[in-house]
């Protein structure tokens, strides 16, 4: 962390620790995660009361940003409004990218006794997920990897780029879960991939070559190498069931592993 952002942190507790509506704040963003750059934003988390938190509700208001408080070039702060059953449900039962955002979060000020013990229980990889994940990830890969295919042969550009993306975002999605790694949602996607320790030889290249030239030889390429590193225990008429419920008929069952993307 810079020592401006330490200086915004300081200005926003200042600001905001003895304000009766917010009992506690929180950090997060890249600031906490040692990716920050000179002109980083500072991401915060305010801890409303219930009382405010309805407010917020009534007021579809949950924002906050502020574009004075910062003393270095294009720096700002800003954050979301929360309150403590937000941290309980995230803790009990977030999806990956919300999970991950408190990776590296840390307490500014609190009057609330157990909230660093909430906080810690929060990033941590759903382990009992892990299996339905990466049977529903690779299913994906599988189907997908037959849309590119299709594209090619229909000459259809949108399909293509669709369908190639989603191969890369499942693709990278099952050697998280494989590694027990959260999902951080784009932004940040292909930097966990790279940092990932257990993958196929070349992987990360495997993926930006079928960015880079999507097509039906640079995905067989991606999807070879996911099917020699091991055995996925999925066959292709259990992935066809797997898409189907994840992807056509998530709508009418529980919520898929696949709807956080």
């Amino acid at each position: 962390m810079r020592e401006h952002h330490q200086r915004t942190i300081a200005k926003l507790t200042e600001l905001f620790q003895n304000d009766p509506r917010y009992p506690a704040m929180i950090i997060g963003g890249s600031i906490v995660k040692g990716r920050e750059a000179e002109n980083s934003d500072v991401d915060i988390m305010l801890l409303a009361t219930n009382r405010e938190y309805a407010r917020c509700v009534a007021a579809q208001d949950f924002w906050y940003v502020n574009r004075e408080i910062c003393d270095y070039p294009s720096g700002y702060a800003e954050g979301k409004i929360i309150d403590r059953q937000y941290l309980v449900d995230t803790a009990e039962r977030g999806n990956d990218p919300t999970r991950a955002a408190f990776v590296g979060a840390w307490v500014a000020y609190s009057r609330l006794p157990d909230l660093n013990a909430l906080i810690a229980r929060i990033p941590i990889y759903p382990v009992q997920e892990q299996q339905r994940k990466m049977e529903s990830f690779y299913s994906q890969v599988l189907v997908q990897n037959w849309f590119v295919g299709e594209a090619e042969k229909r000459n259809d550009p949108y399909l293509l780029a669709q369908c190639t993306t989603e191969l890369v975002l499942y693709a990278g999605r099952l050697i998280l879960a494989y590694n027990q790694v959260l999902y951080p949602y784009h932004k940040w996607f292909m930097y966990e991939v790279r940092r990932a320790p257990n993958k196929p030889s070349d992987f990360v290249e495997l993926l930006e070559q079928l960015l880079a030239q999507p097509g039906k030889a640079t995905a067989l390429n991606v999807m070879d190498s996911l099917k020699n590193y091991r055995d996925w225990g999925v066959t292709y008429a259990q992935a066809i069931l797997h898409f189907t419920q994840d992807s056509e008929w998530h709508w009418r069952n529980s919520p898929s592993p696949l709807r956080d993307s």
